[in-house]
């Protein structure tokens, strides 16, 4: 590379990623192959549209690249052609869940969705973000007591508010979610069922996590998590009368976005051939063991593990306690405070909001951790507990 400047950074990055451990759970190690797809010559060609459908000349092998991605996007979550229909053109996940909203309710219309400090995603209609800004949140969250979905309340709420969508999904929520009563819940409100799978589509691929194909009416996901491929995004839609699949296209293009990156999209269809082999559905299975050994081990040593375990990659750990040390020295470190200890000792988490969090979110009561990228580095049950005692001893030494 030319641009020394440029490449130093780039060597630096790579360095830095080499030496720490990663436990940030919306993060992985793509491979090789992976990387090659995306610094390929298909970055230079122009495509607005879909394959056979170009709105410019020279498509032919670029169409091939597209419909292989979106053939083995069905394949590996088992879905007929003739009864779902994916694009893999989104370019990340936030515009994905924008686009489905765009397609499907109207302006000023409600987005039934996890609210962001229980555990829910900004583009679950929370008020910072486009989707709170052109629809409306109705926001539900988990029982105080438990910290887990409470379907009935869920219910209720949506029975009272009638909204257009109801998305199932999270991003610091550990437990497994029951795709049958959202799925029972959004027919009688009338609602369409989403599921953003975005964090823990990877598992469901490895089939060691509820597929929500069965009960979902559109499923969106990003690919570059447990999934363990590019900075990408796939929709999926039932193909019907009502026309799901119809309306999502138009919303993504032209409604959202140009021409799509085709080298992305390559990249995407390499890791989803990857995904595809019994070695990741083993990467998953181990994916799980290990989230469930770091979240077991933390609980051992007093810490406090929020819904009292994981069903995931994803553990969600309470630092602060109250503000109160227990007798044992664990407590009282804030979310940002935890973060910033463990990344000088070369762990890498993010400071999280827990459910019913009295702090504030830019320094929050928790942090959160994920096994996705330090499994695919061939970490075990044993090397997930030895993190966790280093996370530990790091958190109750004294600064």
């Amino acid at each position: 590379m030319k641009d020394t400047a440029i490449k130093k950074l780039i060597a630096a990055e790579t360095a830095r990623q080499k030496k720490v451990t990663n436990l940030i759970a919306s993060e992985n190690y793509v491979s090789k192959d992976v990387l090659e797809a995306l610094g390929s010559a298909l970055t230079n060609k122009y495509a607005e549209g879909y394959p056979g459908k170009r709105y410019y000349g020279g498509n032919v092998i670029i169409d091939k690249v597209e419909s292989l991605a979106m053939d083995r996007a069905l394949k590996l979550f088992s879905l007929s052609p003739e009864k779902w229909h994916v694009n893999v053109q989104p370019l990340s996940g936030s515009p994905a869940n924008i686009a489905v909203y765009l397609g499907l309710v109207p302006q000023g219309g409600k987005i039934m969705g996890m609210s962001l400090d229980h555990g829910g995603h900004l583009t679950h209609g929370h008020r910072v973000s486009g989707s709170g800004k052109f629809w409306l949140q109705v926001p539900f969250g988990v029982d105080k007591t438990t910290e887990l979905l409470d379907y009935a309340n869920l219910k209720e709420i949506a029975m009272r508010e009638k909204p257009a969508i109801i998305v199932a999904g999270f991003t610091a929520y550990p437990r497994v979610i029951d795709f049958k009563k959202f799925r029972d819940i959004a027919d009688a409100c009338g609602a369409y069922l989403m599921v953003d799978m975005s964090h823990f589509a990877g598992l469901v691929a490895g089939r060691a996590y509820p597929t929500p194909f069965e009960y979902a009416d559109i499923v969106t996901t990003t690919v570059h998590k447990t999934l363990r491929g590019p900075r990408s995004a796939m929709i999926f839609a039932r193909i019907d009368a009502r026309e799901l699949d119809k309306k999502i296209d138009r919303a993504v293009f032209p409604g959202m976005q140009g021409g799509p990156h085709e080298n992305q999209i390559a990249a995407v269809a390499v890791a989803l051939r990857e995904a595809s082999t019994p070695a990741f559905r083993s990467y998953a299975t181990q994916v799980k063991k290990n989230a469930t050994a770091l979240a077991n081990e933390l609980s051992k040593l007093g810490w406090r593990v929020i819904s009292g375990g994981t069903d995931s990659h994803l553990v969600l750990i309470d630092t602060w306690m109250e503000g109160k040390k227990t007798a044992t020295g664990r407590g009282a470190v804030t979310g940002k405070e935890a973060s910033d200890r463990l990344e000088k000792a070369g762990i890498i988490v993010n400071k999280n909001a827990i459910p019913y969090d009295a702090r504030p979110p830019a320094d929050p009561s928790g942090i959160r951790i994920g096994s996705a990228a330090e499994t695919t580095r061939g970490k075990k049950e044993k090397d997930f507990v030895a993190i966790a005692q280093k996370i530990d001893k790091i958190l109750t030494r004294q600064s």
